[in-house]
């Protein structure tokens, strides 16, 4: 818990692993395996900080990062708005300890219909007589609804799995979704 940053929290992933020569690479390791660098939490935090004041960062973006040794984050994720990925790119360069900056966020393309999909599934999912409403009423909700060319992506953090079950049963009954796929994972120890 002490490096809380290191796992995915609310909207943003921050990823501390050094990169090994090995076929594991790709896999994100544990706090307590990382490198002796010190500083990386720190740097992390202030990296998700930076990321969650974004202006126009809401419930319908995503993103990732992922700090390497050498100072390299890589952001990732999805967006609604060209101004979000470019804001993020510009605050995490003015990090301190951060060296290079890779913008791999993908904008997501206008459509009348997504943002259709996106107002039926906020509602569906944050309805104020549902048991998700107190997901929407933080200041950074930990459920992120991702949609792209009618296909719908539920990212975040749900207190159990009942919560995501609800999640997921609520956006399947949304029309004009043609698939929803459920990436909330549970961390029952912040709720």
């Amino acid at each position: 818990m002490a490096t809380r940053a290191s796992v995915l929290i609310a909207t943003v992933v921050l990823w501390l692993s050094p990169v090994y020569k090995t076929a594991t690479a790709a896999e994100p390791q544990k706090p307590d395996q990382i490198a002796s660098d010190h500083a990386s939490p720190f740097i992390a935090n202030e990296i998700r900080h930076q990321l969650v004041m974004l202006p126009y960062y809401g419930v319908f973006d995503w993103l990732e990062g992922q700090l390497l040794p050498d100072g390299t984050v890589t952001l990732r994720g999805q967006v609604t708005r060209p101004t979000t990925k470019s804001d993020a790119e510009y605050r995490v360069k003015k990090v301190e300890g951060v060296n290079k900056v890779v913008n791999e966020l993908e904008v997501l393309p206008v459509s009348p219909s997504d943002d259709a999909i996106r107002i039926a599934m906020y509602r569906a999912l944050f309805s104020y007589d549902r048991p998700l409403f107190r997901y929407a009423t933080r200041a950074v909700p930990p459920i992120h609804i991702i949609v792209k060319n009618g296909n719908v992506t539920l990212k975040g953090f749900v207190a159990s799995d009942m919560d995501k079950q609800l999640a997921y049963t609520a956006a399947r009954n949304v029309s004009g979704v043609f698939e929803v796929t459920n990436e909330l994972m549970v961390d029952k120890d912040n709720y």
